[in-house]
């Protein structure tokens, strides 16, 4: 026998859009059940592990550090870096991503971060400029603000919120369920229904009555397989990669949609990064641990020579240095560095690495800021393998070498590849003639990177020691894609027509509109995209502003 269960709306999905959006309806008097595939304790979704940057416009801190942002410079950076085309047709494609765009840009300041610190959240007191543009062409000043306590405390707060709203003081009116997956959408007089699923664990049926469906299911890309099914045609696809997202975001609810006569957009649009590990824990098969490369270190290829002529360096353009690295010979790549960078500059995306900011532990997190992380450079050296550290870089080479299983790396290269870079210091900073040197420059005339990133000074100095390779690989991440939604969040078909009851947010949409960055992020886009077409959807559903 199937169960029914009868509530005003159906949120499918945990993540950070879906608990905002069932938190929306909840506190307007709506009666809300909200389904999840994983457990209750990874209720939360990615974001629940994230690092918790955002990238905010025309905010208090941006004004107390004397940043000039305004939503039209904003809207021209999202534009130029995204690559998105003006149009005048009202169901193009570019059409609904500029739209999301700009409310993006517009309402970012009293949506996400006013929101936010009314809900009892702080930022930590410096603005970070991440995606510059290799060539000026992204973030024209800095934007990425860090939660405090990363999204990790967000999402719980979010989670706390929901549950009070919904609770007993709410008369019942949140259901929640885990490991529920849903397997089909019901549909009556031409408008969603409800839902029918399944408890992944009892394997019960059960059905979901509601006249609104909310999808919040995340992003079309979790899996390799639909991974490579989508990888644009023309782009280098590496012959292996590790996953930074989640394998049930396997894309069969988006398909499920189109097969509705919903509009999947830019399914092959993905924000990847270029620099992963396989994770020491690992959560699942294949997942990796995403690096925020040290813009001091040299990018190397199999062999220990350095990638270019123009080096790859991480904070200008990360869709490019995606690029690159997927078209190298061999699906991996070098990071060559020393001690002194590691300590200054080493780190990993997400909450589960970043403790003392997870752990709001301002004296250690400072401590550690000013003078070095050394204790996470000593904790992934010991627990992983694709960290490598020796006194020589003979040695280094041979420790490469016997990792991957072959003799790619020759001594002789290594240390040659290191002398070209260290002769840029022979003859004083005068004659300093290096792209990566005059980045690295650049990156530090703005002061919270000044912080995290070395002053330039050859790789061999003395007592910088001792050396470090960091074996990476590709890493999948986000799908930039999604369901086609309206300002809404309202899901269209092919014709630019509202499927009645059936909301789209969050990753599952794009971010919104099917793809709101286009083909490159301004970064930091993702958790306010997830809180923005979360409202949106709830304001509709509840006829509350």
């Amino acid at each position: 026998m199937t169960a029914t269960l009868q509530s005003d709306v159906l949120v499918v999905g945990g993540g950070l859009a879906g608990l905002v959006t069932a938190l929306e309806c909840l506190r307007a008097g709506k009666s809300v059940t909200l389904v999840d595939r994983g457990s209750r304790e990874r209720l939360g979704g990615l974001a629940l592990w994230a690092f918790g940057g955002m990238a905010l416009v025309g905010t208090p801190l941006q004004a107390r550090m004397k940043i000039p942002d305004t939503p039209e410079r904003a809207l021209a950076d999202w534009k130029r870096f995204g690559e998105l085309r003006d149009t005048c047709d009202t169901y193009d494609e570019d059409t609904l991503r500029l739209a999301w765009a700009r409310h993006y840009v517009e309402r970012s300041r009293p949506e996400v971060y006013d929101w936010l610190v009314g809900q009892g959240m702080k930022f930590l007191p410096a603005v970070n400029w991440v995606e510059r543009g290799r060539f000026g062409d992204g973030n024209s000043v800095p934007r990425y603000h860090v939660l405090w306590g990363t999204s990790r405390l967000l999402t719980l707060r979010m989670i706390e919120a929901a549950e009070r709203a919904g609770g007993a003081g709410g008369a019942g009116r949140l259901t929640l369920l885990s490991r529920t997956r849903i397997t089909g959408l019901d549909r009556s007089g031409g408008a969603v229904s409800g839902a029918s699923g399944v408890n992944e664990d009892t394997g019960e049926t059960l059905r979901f009555a509601a006249p609104v469906v909310v999808l919040a299911m995340g992003g079309i890309n979790g899996g390799h397989d639909e991974t490579r099914a989508n990888w644009p045609a023309g782009r280098p696809l590496p012959a292996t990669m590790l996953n930074g997202a989640h394998p049930s975001s396997d894309g069969k609810l988006h398909r499920l949609v189109e097969g509705f006569g919903g509009r999947i957009a830019a399914a092959g649009e993905m924000w990847n990064y270029a620099a992963g590990i396989p994770h020491p824990q690992p959560h699942f098969e294949g997942h990796g641990l995403s690096l925020i490369p040290c813009k001091s270190a040299l990018w190397l290829d199999y062999e220990g020579r350095r990638i270019g002529p123009d080096p790859l360096v991480t904070g200008f353009d990360t869709h490019d240095l995606c690029q690159r690295v997927a078209g190298e010979a061999k699906p991996w790549t070098w990071h060559l560095l020393n001690w002194r960078i590691a300590a200054r500059e080493f780190a990993i995306s997400g909450a589960e690495h970043n403790l003392r900011l997870r752990e709001r532990q301002f004296f250690r997190f400072m401590k550690e800021t000013l003078l070095g992380n050394h204790r996470l450079v000593q904790q992934l050296a010991r627990e992983s393998r694709h960290v490598l550290v020796d006194d020589t870089l003979a040695g280094l080479a041979a420790r490469m070498n016997a990792l991957t299983g072959d003799e790619h790396v020759r001594p002789e290269v290594l240390q040659a590849t290191a002398d070209a870079f260290d002769a840029n210091f022979a003859n004083g900073s005068k004659l300093h003639n290096d792209a990566q040197i005059r980045r690295i420059l650049h990156a530090r005339q703005w002061g919270p990177d000044r912080l995290r990133t070395c002053k330039p000074a050859p790789l061999q100095q003395p007592g910088a020691g001792p050396y470090i390779a960091i074996h990476t690989q590709l890493i999948t991440r986000k799908s930039l894609g999604g369901l086609a939604t309206d300002l809404r969040s309202r899901v269209l078909d092919s014709a630019g027509d509202v499927i009645s009851g059936l909301y789209c947010v969050g990753e599952a949409a794009g971010f919104g509109g099917g793809g709101a960055c286009g083909k490159r992020s301004l970064e930091g886009t993702f958790l306010p995209g997830c809180v923005m077409t979360a409202k949106a959807a709830a304001r509709d559903i509840t006829g509350k502003s």
